[in-house]
């Protein structure tokens, strides 16, 4: 049976809305819903704030230009860690009695060496000691997230932990502009991109969660992604090339999960409109077929989701869109 879920954020400014965003994931994702990121509340649920909330032995603070790396814990570290604590909370008093499958995100290494700074200034991405301190401190924070989640929801048999590298290929490719905007950082090469996220992916599967990688970027090396650990890519359908769709005809083949982005993020306006829930299924359905795979065997594996987060998207566009995933799930089961 196909499963449907969400990439993580959602609209919204406040507690309440945060509390409606759960009632939305719980009612219309029940067979994977998601911990919602609402990043409309500031810097500090920004997936950057989201993700030092959950880095451990490392302190940060909010700069003019963005978070920066400190010696301690400034108070916009503490209110980001807070946060995720009370959001925690809302979902668990929501969730009481929740099992089978549940989703959390954390923004990846790579992502977060690219958009943090050094406590001296310009990102972490332009030293090798910072980034490497900056994914192992990451890699020991998420293993007590997980504890902490598992802890908090008994009942979760599988906890899916997506990381989400969506400036990984801008990395890989030398496009991260320096701090004075005019030059870019040196690229990082395959084996390094590999190893520190690996160290995040191996932490996730230590602490017995299922790492994802969450990357909607064009080009996004996904055989990487699979050798640093990965058991489940989520992609962008539209971003997908032929050699990506063979890597991910692979991950299917060997039992891994593909979360594929099939419904806009944004409603479309204009002609022809949003997609029905027959033409989601009947994207999914071309794509499996053009890969010679067998849809019996790999619909519980293949799970449609937006095309990325929905934090942009109206109220009315976000229950649309997940609505159409989930009956698109339903299709593909037969």
């Amino acid at each position: 049976m196909s499963v449907v879920s969400g990439v993580g954020s959602l609209p919204g400014e406040d507690a309440e809305e945060y509390a409606e965003a759960v009632r939305i994931v719980l009612g219309e994702l029940p067979d994977l819903p998601h911990l919602p990121e609402l990043p409309g509340r500031g810097a500090t649920a920004s997936m950057t704030g989201r993700a030092l909330a959950v880095v451990a032995t490392l302190g940060a603070d909010l700069q003019p230009a963005g978070w920066r790396l400190t010696d301690a814990a400034g108070i916009d570290h503490r209110r980001a860690r807070s946060l995720l604590a009370q959001d925690l909370d809302a979902f668990e008093e929501q969730a009481q009695g929740l099992t089978g499958a549940f989703k959390i995100q954390v923004t990846g290494p790579w992502t977060l060496a690219a958009t943090v700074e050094k406590p001296r200034g310009d990102k972490v991405l332009s030293d090798h000691g910072a980034r490497r301190d900056l994914a192992q401190a990451l890699a020991a924070g998420v293993t007590e997230h997980v504890a902490d989640v598992r802890r908090r929801l008994s009942g979760v048999e599988r906890l899916v932990v997506q990381v989400d590298e969506l400036a990984l290929t801008a990395v890989l490719n030398a496009q991260i502009p320096t701090a004075s905007g005019f030059g870019r950082h040196r690229a990082v090469h395959p084996p390094e991109l590999s190893e520190a996220l690996g160290w995040v992916l191996e932490a996730i599967s230590g602490a017995g969660g299922e790492p994802w990688v969450h990357a909607c970027a064009s080009d996004t090396p996904l055989a990487l992604l699979r050798g640093a650990g990965a058991r489940g890519l989520s992609v962008d359908l539209a971003m997908v090339s032929a050699v990506d769709s063979e890597v991910l005809a692979g991950a299917l083949d060997v039992g891994e999960t593909v979360a594929l982005g099939v419904v806009p993020a944004l409603e479309p306006v204009g002609y022809p409109g949003p997609p029905t829930a027959t033409q989601v299924t009947e994207r999914v359905l071309r794509w499996v077929d053009m890969l010679g795979l067998d849809l019996e065997a790999v619909s519980s594996r293949v799970v449609p989701t937006p095309s990325c987060g929905l934090a942009g998207a109206s109220p009315t566009w976000v229950r649309t869109a997940l609505a159409n995933c989930r009956e698109a799930a339903v299709n593909l089961s037969g």
